[in-house]
């Protein structure tokens, strides 16, 4: 406790937010939150920016590392990819996150397709705050915006690869240049990884890595610039990971899972292979034309997912239930058009533009089968989106800008599915068909103050929104208990942003109210999403980077929130003050490093979170479980294009719970260390 208090202490001075390129004077930062370029400072809201840098000297390699590094975000493995941030959850059935990741303008919002390649990222912007306005559903807590790096007429390379404990291999290759130059460019990026994990399975004839993991990555572009005005890029994707459902155990009835620990991980007795399969392929086509004073884009996206999972059903072994197991294949396809028109070089900026969506999810199987019966559930579930937004930001006299903003939305939703059930030999179906219709309207204002060169001050009022859906686990032909409604929030925020030569610093407080809070739970009958009428959450985060000298620099983030229930029951219990699932009341971050352009260099991270309160169903109560703090360290040494380094994770071999799903309790990775090495040409 005493160490939780002493990292959240030196944290509220420092952050990752900006990071310089081995000097002590802090480079201007571009970034794109309101779909055009604008200086970091000018933006009316809280944004974390990690470069390409950082990105490789902490060894970051997904998405959720990036979540790590956010104050007041955290990730759930348990439930597919599901993050939580400011007290929001993602929701199962919606297969949807509060947080929602572009890549040049591509949405990828579904559980199952939240892992980009980072393979030649140029930065990585977090915005944090509902985002609804211009980024529309699914954006109700915040944004990770991905920029990939434009390519030259110079060809590069970069070819890296790692090696741990668990048999653990990372290996990664990019390279792009111009085919003709100025008019025609090409690149590819590619990556494998493999780990057998930690946790291993002591049931007879299944695998022992319980929790093995494999992911692969492969993209494509090809970027053309026939005129100075006229531009496209064209991009082509193929992704496969494999893993462990559930990198967890179940908990004993009636413990505290409290008073639980790793080692009670390590050896499990699952009587099922316990894996899912996920395979993503799409397709984007961007394309812009500019003008002097006008910039007109259009984003074509489309996306096959396959989802192809089996599991245990109590995570047990010798007793009843033995050969029992759930199962889920679906099949998603996606389309998305967005077109939109912004400003350029013009005093009052503006962007304005459309959005369509057609989904289709066919679900041709998906159940459970124990010794005395099974359910099967096959359905086809689609969905519509409609959407014209707009956003304006309009100076007043030389320190002030408003913003204005606002997005209609319409969001349309059906299902069609049959429930075929043999329990006892006794075989029955049950029909289940509903539609339903969701408008919404999304706005936003916001005050800028520039007080000086230095420093900027904002408040802001915006609302987020998560699309409703349908339970397709129902046990009830009747449409009210396999619906649920949309959540929606109003999100209050000031803060304050400084960025001198060689400190930055940014505060944030937020006081969010939210409606229908899609709340997730798993009993014995089954699955259900259903909403908590009323809930609320406030907190203030910080983030900061000091350069002390040319080559040295410290960094850190803290987030501290208080998230409660001010209206939910659940139709047996109520919950009303309760904290809500899934948020730590703090997380934190620290680090420091030395840099240099060539020889010797290394880093230093301290990763802390707080308390969090989770349900455990079996037990039918909130819960709450300690955090903790790990520290991961880099030392390398650089000689031409070469690096190579050693990395050490977790090196204190810390402990402690990171989701709880009905009894199944999962915990952080144990120490690992490796060596690795890149090579740039």
């Amino acid at each position: 406790m005493k160490m939780e208090k002493k990292i959240i202490f030196i944290s509220l001075f420092v952050s990752s937010l900006i990071f310089a390129n081995e000097t002590t004077k802090l480079e201007e930062i571009t970034v794109s939150a309101n779909k055009m370029e604008e200086n970091i400072k000018d933006v009316p809201q809280s944004i974390s920016v990690i470069s390409e840098e950082e990105i490789e000297q902490k060894g970051i390699k997904t998405v959720q590392d990036i979540i790590k590094e956010i104050p007041n975000m955290s990730i759930n493995p348990m439930v597919g990819n599901g993050v939580s941030f400011r007290g929001l959850n993602g929701t199962v059935f919606g297969n949807t996150n509060p947080v929602i990741i572009y890549v040049d303008g591509v949405p990828y919002y579904d559980m199952l397709d939240f892992n980009p390649s980072l393979a030649d990222v140029e930065q990585v912007e977090v915005l944090r705050g509902p985002q609804g306005t211009l980024y529309g559903k699914n954006a109700n807590g915040a944004v990770i915006n991905i920029v990939t790096k434009a390519p030259t007429n110079k060809w590069k390379a970069k070819i890296g690869t790692e090696f741990g404990n668990q048999n653990y291999s990372y290996t990664t290759i990019n390279t792009s240049g111009a085919i003709i130059d100025d008019k025609l460019y090409a690149g590819i990026n590619g990556s494998y990884m493999h780990d057998d994990g930690w946790i291993k399975n002591n049931y007879s004839g299944m695998n022992k890595n319980a929790n093995r993991k494999e992911d692969r990555e492969t993209s494509a572009y090809l970027m053309f610039k026939p005129t100075d005005n006229f531009s496209g890029k064209l991009t082509i994707s193929d992704n496969y990971e494999r893993r462990n459902f559930i990198d967890g155990f179940a908990a004993p009835t009636g413990v505290r899972i409290n008073s639980l620990d790793r080692d009670n991980e390590k050896n499990v007795s699952f009587d099922m292979p316990t894996l899912e399969k996920i395979k993503v392929k799409s397709q984007a086509l961007n394309l812009s034309y500019e003008l002097d004073k006008v910039k007109f884009e259009s984003v074509s996206t489309h996306k096959q997912s396959i989802y192809d999972a089996i599991f245990d059903t109590d995570y047990l072994a010798y007793n009843a239930n033995d050969g029992s197991k759930q199962w889920n294949y679906t099949d998603s396809d996606i389309w998305a058009q967005e077109l939109k028109i912004s400003s350029k070089n013009q005093d009052i900026k503006w962007v304005t533009g459309l959005y369509f969506e057609k989904e289709e999810k066919d679900m041709p199987k998906g159940g459970y089968a124990f010794a005395a019966g099974s359910d099967n559930f096959v359905s086809k579930r689609n969905g519509e989106t409609y959407a014209i937004f707009g956003q304006t930001m309009i100076p007043l006299g030389n320190s002030f800008e408003l913003t204005l903003g606002g997005r209609l939305q319409k969001i349309k939703k059906d299902i069609d599915l049959m429930k075929y059930s043999n329990w006892g030999g006794f075989e029955s179906t049950m029909p289940y068909k509903d539609e339903k219709t969701w408008n919404s309207f999304l706005p936003k204002v916001a005050l800028t103050y520039k007080i000086n060169d230095n420093l900027t001050t904002y408040a802001s009022i915006s609302k987020g929104y998560m699309p409703g859906g349908h339970n397709y686990f129902p046990n009830t032909p009747n449409s009210s208990p396999n619906t649920f409604e949309p959540e929606k929030n109003i999100s209050y925020e000031i803060g304050a942003k400084y960025i001198g030569d060689n400190f930055a610093l940014n505060t944030a407080i937020f006081y969010m109210n939210i409606e229908d809070f899609q709340v997730y739970t798993q009993g014995i009958a089954g699955y259900d999403t259903s909403n908590a009428k009323k809930a609320h959450s406030q907190g203030i985060e910080l983030d900061g980077t000091y350069f002390i000298t040319d080559n040295w620099s410290i960094s850190g983030s803290l987030g501290l929130i208080q998230s409660k229930y001010d209206d939910y029951f659940d139709g047996v219990n109520k919950y009303d003050g309760e904290k809500i699932e899934n948020t730590p009341n703090y997380t934190a971050n620290l680090g420091i490093s030395y840099l240099a352009n060539s020889g010797i260099y290394g880093r230093l991270d301290l990763n802390a979170r707080g308390t969090t309160n989770y349900f455990v169903i079996t037990q039918g109560a909130f819960q709450k479980a300690d955090g903790g703090i790990t520290a991961n360290a880099k030392i390398g040494y650089k000689i031409g294009d070469f690096d190579i380094y050693a990395f050490g994770k977790n090196i204190t071999n810390e402990d402690y719970i990171t989701s709880v799903y009905s009894n199944i309790i999962t915990f952080n990775e144990p120490r690992r260390f490796g060596i690795g090495a890149i090579y740039k040409f």
